[in-house]
């Protein structure tokens, strides 16, 4: 059966935009593999006796636990340290994951691909969701790894060539954060502070091909983001919905494919379309 590789930069990234997905496609007994390029160092701390020396491998283990609430057994450290937000002096780090050449990422993406040998591929789009450095980053190491990994010529000591089927990019809708912004106003509860409104965020629903509805696997999904205790703010967009509000939220899970180039105005179920 087809499988599932999704290639993301911390510890976290993985809940809101493809938590769900990844859980159905481990209910449909798909083979799926979680690699994370970093450790995600330079988050918030959220937990009472975290110090910022031992975060990274504190975020390590949230992400395991996470990821065994999805059910995935296969979690992958690329071992880059995180780059922080632009002008940060994290991101001056020699072990940064800007700081690496972009080939070097994607030789280690390219092997990882050819050993797993999945059919789907999800990472970042070119902006990285909200442009978070580490984010841009993974996005160009996936996106080359994924046409080269079928290239005989292209890291010929990385295993055997294999090219997946399918490339797809997480997007949050607009309508995500506008219906976000009406729950909030409606529940009388202060936004959180943005660099601009919250119904200005997130992709332009016309330009979505995927959706896939994941309300069977909301509570999983739910557990998953209580792993990552340390990142979560009572402040944040998040912590501020009721729980019955977000889990209408995390219903459903929105993407754009990148490869095979979609035809105007498709519309997607599923990662795996052609097989239904």
């Amino acid at each position: 059966m087809a499988g599932l590789m999704v290639v993301l930069a911390h510890p976290d990234d993985e809940i809101l935009g493809s938590g769900g997905t990844i859980a159905k496609a481990v209910a449909e007994g798909r083979p799926v593999q979680l690699v994370c390029a970093t450790r995600g160092e330079e988050g918030e701390i959220h937990k009472e006796g975290v110090t910022r020396a031992e975060l990274g491998a504190v975020r390590e283990a949230e992400l395991r636990c996470a990821a065994r609430e999805l059910g995935v057994e296969e979690v992958i450290f690329l071992g880059y340290r995180d780059s922080g937000m632009v002008g940060s002096p994290a991101a001056e780090h020699p072990d940064a994951l800007v700081q690496a050449p972009r080939d070097q990422v994607a030789e280690r993406i390219v092997e990882l691909i050819r050993a797993f040998e999945p059919e789907v591929v999800v990472t970042f789009d070119s902006r990285g969701g909200y442009g978070h450095p580490d984010h841009i980053a993974i996005h160009h190491a996936t996106t080359l790894a994924f046409t080269d990994a079928g290239d005989a010529y292209r890291f010929p000591i990385a295993g055997t060539p294999w090219a997946p089927s399918r490339l797809y990019f997480l997007a949050l809708t607009n309508s995500f954060f506008r219906e976000a912004a009406q729950i909030l106003r409606r529940r009388g509860i202060e936004r959180p502070h943005f660099d601009r409104p919250l119904e200005e965020w997130g992709y332009p629903d016309e330009q979505i091909t995927t959706v896939v509805d994941v309300e069977e696997f909301v509570e999983r999904k739910e557990r998953a983001l209580a792993c990552h205790e340390t990142q979560l703010s009572p402040t944040s967009l998040f912590g501020l919905l009721p729980v019955e509000d977000r889990r209408g939220l995390f219903a459903r899970e929105t993407f754009i494919r990148a490869h095979p180039l979609p035809v105007a105005g498709l519309r997607e179920t599923s990662l795996f379309e052609s097989e239904e």
